[in-house]
């Protein structure tokens, strides 16, 4: 079966003038790939987000260049809320800071992070805090298996931008969690 054109011998004699010379394209498309598994997707993607989180907390790492010691232990009252105030800095702060006349510029929540990661996170965020000149921050440790609840106290004391800390109000975290108070720069 033929097709029949609409076009009389003067359009197709045109037409054929104007293409006159033009050859066919040869096919230079790539072809799909194949799907792959959905077992290779997700282990290229864990792949990918494990090295990704690796550099990332190298990242933290070197920007928070201060580095928290696990041998050094604070005495603070355990009959007491955890508080500190760094020598030579007003006492009245930590008041104020119980008192939560002080809202946090920044929240940190270390829910489900190990002890180092607990840590680098801690450092990366003084070091933004100082950075953007935040006078407070609120670090929420929770209560767990006390772990961080123990370790987070005895590293701010060894940071020297942290002039004081008390465990939070309500409203911030409560037992589970401390307000910062750094040095304005």
């Amino acid at each position: 079966m033929t097709k029949k054109s609409d076009l009389n011998e003067e359009e197709l004699s045109l037409f054929r003038s104007e293409v006159q010379g033009v050859r066919r394209i040869k096919q230079d498309k790539i072809p799909p790939r194949p799907p792959a598994s959905k077992h290779k997707t997700a282990d290229l993607r864990q792949n990918r987000t494990n090295q990704h989180s690796v550099a990332q907390r190298q990242a933290r790492q070197a920007a928070a260049s201060f580095a928290f010691s696990d041998g050094f232990e604070a005495w603070f009252d355990p009959n007491q809320p955890i508080k500190y105030t760094k020598p030579g800095s007003d006492s009245y702060e930590v008041k104020r800071l119980r008192r939560g006349d002080y809202p946090p510029d920044l929240i940190l929540d270390l829910h489900g992070l190990k002890r180092d990661d607990a840590k680098l996170e801690i450092a990366a965020l003084l070091h933004t805090a100082v950075k953007q000149h935040c006078y407070c921050v609120c670090i929420v440790h929770g209560l767990g298996e006390h772990i961080l609840k123990k370790s987070v106290p005895n590293w701010l004391v060894q940071h020297p931008d942290v002039l004081a800390f008390h465990q939070a109000p309500l409203e911030w975290g409560g037992n589970g969690a401390l307000l910062v108070l750094l040095k304005a720069c």
